[in-house]
């Protein structure tokens, strides 16, 4: 019962879907059934097929011992709702699975999703500036010239100039690194290691080029507490007192410094919940609609997981700003809650971890259309987050360093190209530095103090007379 591992790509989603029905529907366990006096052939109950999917999904390398037995229910509740299965009559269409003794069966064929069809993708993410390039409208024939009154002497320079004795003057245009420079060139090193890390051949399949806003990304790099913790220009976009105080209440149990101790019992289920259901009302998801398909496709990187890690590292700087920093908060809070001894059970049916992950996984991550599958990819993204949360939500300091010095890089050449004499005096070369200094004469070894005259004349013995 093994399930391919279906690795970062475009349409992973999908794949997931297809690969989970085929694997279901050749190899789930039929057999006879009897139902009220009447036998059925090649059929199985809800329970059988509850128990034989559960196991598949927690053995998968693509799902994780994590999935729970009810993840399992709302799955097979699309099966039947998608036709992948059938109840014993022939009903199908809607999400009324139980786990209970119902029979059900597989219908004569059942469709696979077909991939969608995007239109085809460009290799180059982003075009770098180039220093030759002229600004939009000042091409060499557009130049404004200004009527000139013939004499002899702009004859004679006309002429010079046509017959070659004179070189033609061109105007030419230099191209300052610019802001807007910069942050394109944030943008698109930041892209390429996305894309060299997924081993894709474009990005353009899983997260929309265009969506992708530099100054998120800048901002989340440089405007950060010494927590590590995103800090914002705009405070209405903060999380609210009320919330950050019942999170810091959660995360320091039960040494809360903002609340007062509590007085009833069940206190800290009260803190919870209003925490879950601040984050359950989001209008978006912390990881946003546009980037699903990116986060779900680092997912495939997971058996490999310094990669994966780098992977969600460039991912999460591509947030707004207000999203980066709600994950950070929300993220921690889990953490803390999860390693915390003296944390009182917060649900009697589940574990701390389980409900963490339940609770919080579809404000985190889930698609803007439907998608059959992402309750257990957001809990998958969900539980590696917070094993690696400290890890992910860092700024990655290979990529950071590695534009900082394509853009110093860049700098120096334009200052060289418009002030070349200044930039001969300030970054002299080897050949220039010959040429403004001469060779100095080497100095001669110095004799030694000790040194004598004559310091290898033999001894002479000499005689000595007592008076």
């Amino acid at each position: 019962m093994e399930h391919r591992l279906v690795g970062p790509g475009p349409y992973r989603a999908t794949k997931l879907w297809n690969e989970t029905v085929e694997l279901f529907r050749t190899r789930m366990p039929l057999r006879k059934h009897r139902c009220r006096f009447k036998s059925y052939e090649r059929c199985f109950t809800a329970a059988e097929a509850v128990d034989w999917l559960h196991e598949l999904l927690r053995c998968s390398q693509n799902f994780g011992p994590e999935v729970t037995r009810k993840q399992t229910v709302q799955l097979l509740k699309k099966f039947l709702k998608n036709h992948v299965i059938e109840d014993i009559k022939g009903k199908w269409g809607q999400e009324d699975f139980e786990d209970n003794r119902h029979l059900y069966r597989f219908p004569p064929s059942s469709p696979l999703k077909p991939y969608p069809k995007k239109p085809p993708y460009q290799r180059d993410v982003i075009k770098f500036p180039e220093w030759n390039d002229s600004p939009p409208g000042t091409s060499q024939e557009n130049i404004p010239v200004r009527p000139v009154v013939m004499n002899s002497e702009m004859w004679f320079k006309r002429h010079s100039i046509a017959i070659g004795e004179v070189p033609a003057c061109r105007l030419v245009h230099r191209t300052q690194l610019t802001e807007a420079h910069v942050e394109e060139i944030w943008k698109s090193m930041t892209l390429s290691y996305l894309q060299k890390i997924l081993g894709l051949d474009s990005l353009e399949e899983i997260l929309d080029i265009k969506l992708i806003n530099a100054k998120f990304i800048i901002h989340n790099v440089y405007s950060v507490s010494k927590q590590g913790v995103v800090i914002l220009n705009d405070k209405s976009k903060e999380l609210p007192h009320w919330v950050l105080s019942a999170m810091k209440c959660l995360a320091n149990w039960p040494n809360c410094s903002d609340l007062k101790q509590p007085m009833y019992s069940g206190f800290e289920k009260d803190v919870f919940k209003t925490i879950a259901d601040y984050y359950s009302h989001l209008k978006e998801p912390l990881l946003t609609f546009h980037l699903f398909d990116a986060f779900v496709s680092v997912l495939g990187l997971l058996q490999k997981e310094t990669m994966a890690v780098e992977a969600f590292q460039i991912c999460c700087l591509l947030l707004p700003p207000e999203n980066r920093r709600k994950l950070q908060l929300l993220m921690r809070m889990m953490a803390r809650i999860c390693l915390n001894k003296e944390m009182p059970p917060l649900c009697d049916g589940f574990g701390t971890r389980t409900l963490m992950v339940q609770t919080f996984s579809h404000c985190i991550l889930c698609s803007k259309d439907e998608v059959d599958l992402d309750e257990l990819l957001a809990a998958r993204l969900v539980t590696f987050l917070m094993d690696n949360c400290q890890e992910i939500l860092k700024v990655p300091l290979a990529l950071q360093t590695s534009i900082e010095e394509r853009v110093a890089h860049l700098r120096r050449v334009q200052f060289q190209k418009s002030y070349p004499e200044v930039y001969q005096e300030r970054f002299p070369t080897p050949g220039s530095e010959a040429l403004l200094f001469a060779e100095k004469p080497k100095p001669k070894p110095q004799l030694f103090t000790w040194a004598l005259k004559n310091p290898f004349q033999p001894f002479q013995r000499t005689r000595s007379f007592r008076m």
